[in-house]
């Protein structure tokens, strides 16, 4: 099995909504770190978890598989992990700190939270999932109206997480693409970027060119 040879720098990129076998490829070859998984009916990027094991396990080694749910049941969860090799859950919702120590335990996986970031009080809720949770993700927060919890191309004032640090890993997300990414590093000291629409030319449809840019601009 062939191996990803990541070309990023020190930064870890990860590109979500995969749906095709050439999708995985590009996102392997571009040197990404992750690749995400939506299940979520509602998403243009949605997958059924045949389609999911498929993409599994056509990854090669060292690109890590992120399996992104938005406030799954335990059957959800179950019928996911049990047919889906995985390596992590990205929670999306508006799971609470307790849900996700369930998550994590009922899994055995690493679990990332999403949160939603608008404002400071926003950032101020990471401080109630570092216990629970291996990693944080700060996207921005939907935008009033919008279907998808994530995923909507829009980012968030980097200012309000300039020069912080938290007890776990953390991932920038929001609006991310090849044009801001090398300024959104640089105004936040992200050492995770994570991105969707950024790099499609039509909802659910990956560009390779866009997913090679990207990475191009972080390294």
């Amino acid at each position: 099995m062939l191996r990803v040879t990541r070309r990023t720098g020190g930064v870890r990129v990860k590109i979500c909504g995969l749906r095709t076998l050439g999708d995985v490829r590009a996102v392997a070859d571009a040197g990404a770190a992750y690749m995400g998984l939506v299940f979520y009916p509602k998403s243009p990027r949605n997958v059924t978890v045949p389609q999911a094991r498929d993409l599994a396990l056509a990854a090669p080694v060292g690109l890590a598989k992120v399996a992104l749910v938005v406030n799954p049941d335990d059957a959800a969860l179950d019928a996911i992990t049990s047919q889906v090799p995985l390596d992590m859950i990205q929670l999306h919702g508006a799971e609470p700190p307790a849900r996700v120590a369930e998550v994590r335990a009922r899994t055995g996986l690493p679990v990332m939270k999403a949160l939603g970031v608008k404002d400071a009080n926003d950032i101020a809720r990471v401080a109630d999932y570092e216990s629970v949770a291996d990693q944080i993700l700060l996207d921005a927060k939907a935008p009033k109206g919008a279907v998808l919890p994530g995923g909507n191309g829009v980012a968030f004032d980097h200012a309000l997480i300039a020069g912080r640090t938290w007890a776990r890993p953390w991932m920038l997300a929001g609006g991310l693409t090849p044009d801001n990414v090398a300024e959104a590093i640089r105004l936040t000291g992200a050492r995770q970027v994570d991105l969707s629409s950024g790099v499609e030319s039509a909802p659910g449809v990956k560009d390779p060119d866009l997913i090679r840019a990207f990475c191009a601009a972080v390294a």
